[in-house]
C-alpha cells in the first residue's frame, strides 16, 4: 500500500483508470476533477474493462480544487501537456515535504518541467502502454493492453519506486521499474511519432490504414529510424530490428485510433512540442538529419494552429 492520499491531477481517461484502478484496492485517492465533476458526485467513477475487471467507484473523492485535496504522498500528473500551464497552481497544495510527483505525459519535457519548478527529488515518470477511450466525463473504456513502466528522474531505481509499481501491480495494473527512465521514453516514441502523427497528417487514419498503405508504411518506417538514430546519438542504445518489433505490434490493434487522433477529431490541441518538436530539436543539437520528422512536425504545426 500507499501510505497517504494519492492526488490524480488531470482526470481524463488516463487519470480515471489509474485512479480508480488503486481506489478499488483500498488507496486513498483524490481526483482533481472539471468537466466530469458533477457526474462523478452523482453516479461515481466507472471503468469499463473485460481484461482487468470493471470498476465502480460509488463514492469517489472528487475536488474542484487542489487546495481542497491537501498534502498527498503521490501525485499523478495525467494532464494532456497542452495543460501544463495549470500545474504552477495546481500542484504546491498537494506538496508535503515527502511528496512524489509521478508524471504520465507522453514525449519529452515534462520530467525536466516538474524537475524545474518543483524539485528533482520529487520526479518520477511514467510511460503508459494502453488503449483507453472516454465514455463519458467520469467514465473510461480500457480496450486493451495496460502496461506502465515507471522510473526515477536521473536516479536508479529506488525502495519508494518499487512500492508504488507494488501498489499497481496489486491493483492489476502490470508494471515495471526501468533503470533509465529517458531511453525509455525514446523507445516509445518509436512507435508515438510515425503512428501518432500520421494518424492526423493523413486526414484522419487508424493505425491499420497506416500500415496498409505502402507509402504511409514507408514512412512510418523511416520516422522509426530517424527515431532510433537520434536516441543512439544521444546515447540511448536502441537495435534498429526495435522498429520491426513496433511494426509487429501494431498490426493486431486493428484499427485503433492513437490518443492524437482522438485529440484532433475532438477539435483539441495536439501535443505537438513534446511529442515531435523536443526530439527535433534535441535531433538538430545531436547532429543527426531527420527529414521525415522535419517534415511531419511542419505539418502538425500548421494543422494545430488551424485547430480553434
Amino acid at each position: 500500500m500507499i501510505p497517504g492520499r494519492i492526488g490524480i491531477v488531470g482526470s481524463g481517461s488516463i487519470g480515471l483508470y489509474y485512479g480508480a484502478k488503486l481506489a478499488a484496492t483500498g488507496h486513498d485517492v483524490a481526483f482533481l476533477m472539471r468537466g466530469g465533476l458533477e457526474e462523478a458526485r452523482r453516479d461515481g467513477i466507472r471503468v469499463y474493462s473485460e481484461t482487468t475487471g470493471d470498476v465502480h467507484l460509488a463514492e469517489p473523492t472528487v475536488f474542484a480544487s487542489a487546495e481542497e485535496i491537501g498534502p498527498c504522498s503521490l501525485v499523478i500528473n495525467s494532464l494532456k501537456a497542452t495543460s501544463n500551464d495549470v500545474l504552477a497552481h495546481a500542484i504546491p497544495p498537494l506538496l508535503g515535504p515527502d511528496t512524489a510527483l509521478l508524471t504520465l505525459q507522453n514525449g519529452l519535457g515534462g520530467d525536466e518541467l516538474l524537475a524545474s519548478q518543483f524539485g528533482a527529488e520529487r520526479v518520477l515518470g511514467g510511460l503508459c502502454f494502453i488503449c483507453l477511450t472516454r465514455r463519458t466525463p467520469a467514465s473510461v473504456n480500457h480496450v486493451g493492453k495496460g502496461k506502465l513502466s515507471i522510473g526515477e528522474f536521473g536516479r536508479p531505481v529506488s525502495s519508494r519506486l518499487r512500492k508504488i509499481a507494488e501498489a499497481f501491480n496489486t491493483a492489476r495494473v502490470h508494471t515495471d521499474v526501468v533503470e533509465n527512465l529517458a531511453e525509455e521514453r525514446w523507445r516509445k516514441l518509436v512507435w508515438n511519432i510515425p503512428f501518432n502523427g500520421l494518424s492526423v497528417a493523413a486526414g484522419g487514419v487508424t493505425v491499420d490504414t497506416i500500415l496498409a498503405d505502402p507509402v504511409l508504411h514507408q514512412r512510418c518506417r523511416g520516422l522509426m529510424e530517424e527515431t532510433i538514430a537520434t536516441a543512439n546519438a544521444l546515447g540511448f542504445p536502441i537495435e534498429e530490428k526495435y522498429a520491426d518489433f513496433q511494426i509487429d505490434r501494431t498490426y493486431p490493434m486493428g484499427p485503433y485510433a492513437p490518443s492524437t487522433l482522438i485529440d484532433w477529431r475532438a477539435g483539441q490541441k495536439l501535443e505537438v512540442e513534446p511529442i515531435w518538436g523536443e526530439p527535433l530539436r534535441r535531433a538538430r543539437t545531436a547532429g543527426v538529419t531527420t527529414p521525415l520528422l522535419e517534415a511531419l512536425y511542419a505539418q502538425l504545426v500548421a494543422l494545430n494552429a488551424a485547430l480553434p
